[in-house]
């Protein structure tokens, strides 16, 4: 009687553990989705901005984060493969899997943290001299582009102040027609609204762009950092379950 109740019960253990696997591997699919979409939403809806940044770690954290949705999406489905199938090599193959994919999801923490660490002290180095040397130049457009969304988009004008653009090589050269801004920081801008720097027409923001560059791209690495963490926690869950579930394999009869 005994040991029918304990053939029951452990039948009843492996049952729960294939089921909450196949619960974990569609949430985990989900999270998948998810890294990859913010992935490619860096890549897509920030292009513009990475070109103003000297280190190339931001984006590289987006790739890795892509990377890392390609391969959680498709490791999901082993994973049902592997419970179906009830084969201790899947569930190994699964399991090693799941580390990789960790693994790769920290190298991309560790990335944006450094990152985070560094970017204040970046941008405050470079970023003037980027806006200032390279804006209206001759094959950097994608600069010239970034520097009037980045200067529209959160109005302002200069790395630190308006008065950058006083020494800048556009405002400096015939090309700038008398302006002593560039167009964009214009509050409504029009050709050649750039020659006028009073408060009334641009704008004049304490801190410059760089400031708010620099808490617009800290708030981003937070979001990438939250849907990491979210994905590392699913996979330390998957990887107990897929554990449990080999041990409970190995030791039934059948």
């Amino acid at each position: 009687m005994s040991r029918l109740y304990k053939e029951d019960h452990d039948d009843w253990l492996t049952v729960c553990l294939k089921y909450l696997l196949f619960v974990f591997n569609l949430l985990f699919w989900l999270g998948g989705a998810a890294v990859m979409a913010v992935g490619i939403w860096t890549l897509v809806d920030k292009s513009d901005y990475l070109s103003l940044l000297e280190s190339s770690a931001f984006a590289v954290s987006a790739y890795i984060l892509i990377l890392a949705g390609v391969l959680v999406m498709v490791t999901g489905f082993l994973g049902c493969c592997a419970v179906i199938r009830e084969q201790r090599s899947c569930l190994s193959m699964y399991f090693s899997c799941l580390l990789l994919i960790f693994l790769i999801e920290l190298v991309a923490g560790v990335l944006a943290y450094v990152y985070y660490q560094q970017l204040s002290e970046e941008l405050k180095q470079h970023l003037n001299q980027t806006m200032t040397s390279s804006y209206a130049q001759q094959g950097k457009d994608s600069i010239t582009q970034a520097v009037d969304r980045l200067q529209q988009d959160f109005k302002c004008c200069g790395s630190n102040s308006s008065s950058d653009w006083l020494h800048s090589v556009y405002v400096t050269s015939p090309e700038g027609g008398d302006r002593v801004v560039p167009d964009s920081c214009c509050k409504t801008p029009t050709p050649e609204c750039g020659q006028r720097d009073h408060p009334s027409n641009i704008y004049k923001v304490e801190g410059g762009c760089i400031t708010k560059l620099e808490q617009y791209l800290a708030d981003h690495l937070l979001i990438i950092g939250a849907v990491g963490i979210g994905v590392a926690c699913l996979q330390i869950c998957g990887m107990i379950f897929t554990c449990c579930l080999h041990r409970r394999i190995k030791l039934d009869p059948y």
